[in-house]
């Protein structure tokens, strides 16, 4: 039995599976996601979704299922299943289903009669192409099997319904069809590895519902267009590959592709090798440029959840090759916006106040990794030009005050990772001297001082050492209150609320804090916030407390940050608790994995979602599978294994 298996107990539950999810993606930005019994729920859910800039910056559906229906003696047995008005599902395909692994690759067992029938899917590496293989291991009779596609064409923050425009027609390829619904897009091409009949009997699948959608409060029914169906025999023992891309293949080399393919999997045997899987689902690569994304399945590249994720999702899943291939791409970026361009990043939210900040502590990350000779080297000249072109002032939202912090205008725009909006405006505006900006400046002046150093500038370095002096009196007396740190100050408000913010303060390898205080700050954070899937956003001794992530969007976003779990968090609480109790502190660290690892069969198997509740039973949220989630434990993990070691953090 594999690492993430599930039996028919659990499958034929609809209660149950439907809220199980797994993503693909081919490191390109296709991806493949829906169920575990392959009923949509989300607009976001497809066989085939990718990305077509000639028409927009969003992902677009262009095969949105495939229904498979086993024939015997002229009985067909329907495995699809889609959810229809009044809670109908329909045809109930999920109640043969009898295995679900995902070892290598997704695998469903299904059992009809005398038949056993395996399905298996992969996408194809940097190319928009799915392939899905079907193999008869059991059958006493003459066997026929009969594909319907499902067919959308249209974004992903839209839905479909029947109308003139679609083009319904098709083009004969070998083994099968192509077919374009709409100008603009590309042809989706879909073919068998075996010769077999094409009825075309273009007809509209009318109202399938997407609850996901529903109970956020958007749009939730679509009509989908089958076109025809395909039917051919398979005898027991044989294989058939489908293929749905935006190009012609030959159906002889399927297997040898399949076969490829396959040996670039990664088993998921334990939680590392499953998480270092998914880690690798958020690479993207667009011509000479890679990018790690923030999430999947709405989430584009964004700078801090980059550089907050990079090292993890890279250093530590040994693919030096990504590192560097992401970096060198973000580098350029970087220097063009200190050059004072402000328009044309890839990289979203490359002007956030924390971002550069997120950048050094990935480059000191690096350092611990790899060597800080080799650190100061490649990265030292740009620390230091980054930390000179904050202390000039010349960032739009980063002040340096006379005391050494820096301050920022949060009233306006989000300034930090707690970026919800109303109306265009933060809903918290967390504003002025902001924790962990302040927290990440004093790091940043250390490190960008050692760098110096190793580089042989001592006077560059003394000043910097003697700036984050400057900086950690100050920041000290502005946020310490006698128990914790205010999450922020400005002019003469100190924010009382106990956020994980504060947690940085104690988490980063310089900190401005005496042991004393890291530990007051570790207590309250160990008391109020820490949850088995992370820190709460918020205490819910505050007023404010929302602990849920439900309802419409207005709600949703209001409750965002002031409440939920962030999964990301427990990376910054596991550093700081084993800052301050070492190698005592392991156990517990290990034993607060568990809700992780327990969570990787839930939501988004084989991977971490964005957020969850604030309260039991910690409900997953959000993008179902999210970068910094994965990023953090996988972080946690290799500080766990230094202390196997006998080595300190």
């Amino acid at each position: 039995m594999s690492y993430l298996n599930f039996d028919k107990t659990l499958l034929m539950n609809l209660e149950k599976s439907i809220s199980k999810e797994m993503i693909r993606t081919n490191r390109a930005g296709t991806y493949n996601f829906t169920t575990l019994i392959d009923c949509n729920t989300r607009k976001y859910h497809g066989q085939l979704v990718m990305p077509l800039p000639d028409i927009d910056n969003s992902n677009h559906v262009l095969l949105s299922s495939l229904d498979e229906t086993v024939i015997q003696h002229g009985a067909e047995f329907n495995l699809g299943v889609h959810r229809y008005e009044g809670n109908n599902y329909f045809p109930n395909g999920h109640k043969y289903i009898r295995e679900f692994d995902c070892e290598l690759i997704s695998r469903t067992i299904y059992r009809v009669g005398g038949v056993i029938l395996s399905k298996e899917r992969m996408l194809v590496s940097f190319e928009p192409r799915i392939l899905i293989k079907y193999t008869l291991l059991e059958a006493h009779s003459p066997t026929l099997l009969r594909f319907k596609p499902f067919l959308a064409f249209r974004s992903v923050n839209e839905l479909t319904h029947q109308n003139n425009i679609a083009n319904t027609s098709y083009s004969e390829l070998q083994n099968g069809i192509s077919m374009k619904m709409y100008e603009g897009y590309p042809n989706l091409c879909m073919q068998f590895s075996k010769t077999n009949t094409y009825v075309h009997q273009p007809d509209w699948n009318k109202n399938i519902e997407y609850y996901k959608e529903q109970e956020r409060g958007y749009a939730f029914k679509e009509d989908l267009l089958v076109p025809g169906y395909f039917e051919m025999p398979i005898k027991k023992g044989e294989s058939i590959i489908f293929s749905g891309g935006v190009t012609e293949v030959s159906p002889r080399t399927l297997k040898n592709l399949w076969d490829k393919e396959l040996t670039r999997r990664i088993q998921r045997s334990d939680m590392f090798s499953t998480l270092k899987n998914s880690a690798e689902q958020f690479y993207k690569r667009v011509g000479d440029k890679t990018y790690l994304m923030a999430g999947y399945p709405w989430f584009g590249a964004r700078a801090r959840d980059e550089f907050v994720s990079l090292v993890s999702s890279t250093i530590l899943i040994d693919r030096m090759d990504y590192f560097d291939a992401i970096i060198d791409t973000a580098i350029p970026e970087i220097e063009r916006f200190m050059e004072g361009e402000r328009e044309g990043f890839v990289l979203e939210g490359i002007d956030d106040p924390d971002v550069f900040l997120y950048f050094i502590l990935a480059v000191q990350q690096f350092s611990t990794h790899r060597t800080m000779e080799e650190a100061a080297s490649r990265f030292g000249k740009l620390v230091a030009k980054i930390i000179h072109y904050i202390r000039k002032q010349n960032h739009p939202n980063l002040i340096m005050h006379n005391n050494g912090l820096l301050y920022v205008n949060g009233t306006d725009k989000p300034a930090t990772w707690m970026n919800a909006v109303e109306n265009g405006r933060p809903i918290t505006p967390r504003t002025g001297y902001v924790v962990e900006i302040n927290a990440l400046w004093y790091n940043a002046l250390k490190f960008a001082s050692l760098l110096e150093n190793y580089s042989g500038n001592e006077q560059s370095s003394d000043l910097l050492n003697y700036q984050a002096e400057i900086a950690r009196d100050a920041f000290v007396r502005i946020f310490w209150n006698g128990t914790y740190l205010y999450d922020y100050v400005a002019d003469d408000y100190n924010d009382e609320e106990v956020r994980p913010n504060m947690i940085m303060a104690v988490a980063l390898p310089f900190s401005p804090l005496d042991k004393i205080q890291r530990k007051s700050i570790l207590d309250i954070t160990t008391r109020e916030l820490l949850t088995p899937k992370g820190l709460r956003s918020l205490s819910p001794k505050s007023g404010s407390y929302r602990p849920e992530y439900i309802g419409g969007q207005k709600e949703r976003d209001w409750n965002y940050h002031n409440g939920p779990v962030w999964a990301f968090t427990f990376g910054a609480f596991a550093s700081a608790y084993l800052r301050i109790y070492k190698k005592s502190g392991k156990s517990f660290i290990e034993r607060m994995l568990n809700g992780f690892e327990a969570e990787m069969t839930e939501l988004c198997v084989g991977s971490l979602s964005e957020l969850f509740d604030g309260n039991p039973p910690f409900k997953g949220h959000g993008a179902p599978s999210f970068a910094m989630s994965v990023a953090e434990i996988l972080r946690v993990l290799d500080m766990l294994k230094k202390y196997d070691n006998e080595t300190t953090v």
